[in-house]
């Protein structure tokens, strides 16, 4: 595994104290599964509160049912390799399309063994589309991540800094492939109207870490 520092929309890899940065990484991950999953968009586990082009990942429950078809209502699990699996056709791939998407598809595989198919397909419960926030917050843990969020709008969600948080040397951890990289982020600076493009948009899965 690699660890890249993202400046100025470049990333360049560190080759001194590689090691000890990984090590960070790794320390920083264990603390963001054993923080309190506090939510500051109490709609992440309300059924419905995610719309029809979310992109569906590993870890969503998804309450699937077919009009007066009782025996079709299923509560699922995408599971890691992106898959579900429901009656009568077996394993379909969600992970990667939006929930329209596999409305579309659950209802052309069913419908020979159900005449004219009308599915209802609802996120039941967000667990995928997450962005985690740790350190000197005031309301640290994860967060839904329902849009095109950058970084100023969700430490908004955490509440914005606490007194003692060092707001130039805020960070955000981003797994890609094999690599994590690390984008330096100095909320004055963008505040002032400064490296503006450090404030970037945020994708599934980021840790913010606040010191």
């Amino acid at each position: 595994m690699r660890v890249i520092i993202a400046s100025g929309g470049s990333s360049n890899l560190r080759g001194a104290g590689g090691t000890l940065l990984k090590l960070v990484v790794l320390v920083l991950f264990a603390l963001v599964l054993c923080a309190p999953l506090v939510s500051a968009d109490a709609g992440a586990d309300q059924p419905g509160a995610v719309g029809a082009d979310y992109i569906l990942g590993p870890g969503d429950i998804l309450d699937i049912s077919a009009w007066q078809n009782p025996a079709l209502a299923k509560l699922v699990t995408v599971l890691p390799d992106g898959k579900i699996s429901f009656p009568l056709i077996g394993e379909v791939m969600a992970g990667g399309k939006t929930v329209a998407q596999l409305k579309g598809e659950l209802e052309e595989k069913i419908i020979r063994y159900v005449p004219d198919p009308t599915l209802s397909v609802i996120v039941h419960q967000v667990n995928s589309m997450m962005v985690y926030v740790i350190g000197k917050v005031n309301q640290p843990g994860r967060h839904l991540l329902n849009a095109n969020i950058n970084v100023l709008q969700v430490l908004a969600m955490a509440g914005g800094f606490n007194p003692f948080a060092n707001r130039g040397k805020v960070k955000i951890f981003r797994q890609q492939g094999g690599d994590t990289v690390i984008f330096p982020f100095d909320y004055d600076e963008v505040a002032d109207g400064k490296n503006l493009d450090t404030n970037i948009t945020l994708k599934r899965g980021d840790v913010i870490v606040v010191p």
